[in-house]
């Protein structure tokens, strides 16, 4: 048996390493870091976030709902999405109104400019779709946000879930 110097670094056990691109998390968080870089790139020019932009499509579609389904249908949590509320109200591109039933309740609408203001992001936005697909073809793309649709369908059903269990019912394959 060989005597280890005392120059010689130690032997480190370690698992085997995987390719950090065929982590699921990591690909997504990147594709994230490129879909907020290119949708700012482009909407800079109204001062629009990729979240405020989705905050005046929601009520655009959905007027005079609270804040709690507007979190909820923007994927965001209740107290961070009253920050958001809160720019594009200084702004005037929406307001808020108390309902008779509950004055705690908040209803929120878009004002006029809050409209003018997504007819002329709707085209970048677009824009910004399509730059971010463009290494797909037709096919792929629509296979793609079928996946992506089927992942976030499935994973918001289970955000109540603990660690332990989604662990336990969904292992990681290679």
């Amino acid at each position: 048996m060989k005597k280890r110097l005392p120059s010689e670094p130690a032997a480190v056990h370690s698992s085997p390493r995987l390719a950090l691109e065929t982590f699921p998390g990591h690909g997504i968080r990147r594709l994230q870091q490129i879909a907020v870089s290119v949708f700012t790139q482009r909407a800079q020019v109204c001062g629009v976030t990729p979240v405020q932009f989705a905050v005046l499509q929601v009520l655009e579609q959905m007027p005079g709902i609270d804040q709690r389904t507007l979190a909820q249908e923007v994927g965001f949590d209740k107290a961070t999405i009253g920050g958001v509320i809160d720019r594009l109200e200084a702004r005037e591109l929406l307001i808020r109104t108390q309902t008779p039933k509950d004055r705690r309740v908040r209803l929120l609408t878009l004002t006029e400019a809050g409209k003018e203001l997504l007819q002329t992001l709707m085209p970048i936005a677009l824009q910004a779709q399509q730059h971010m697909l463009d290494p797909l073809s037709p096919t792929e793309r629509q296979e793609f946000i079928q996946l992506m649709k089927r992942m976030l369908e499935h994973h918001e059903g289970h955000q109540h879930m603990t660690a332990s269990e989604s662990a336990s019912n969904h292992p990681i394959e290679p």
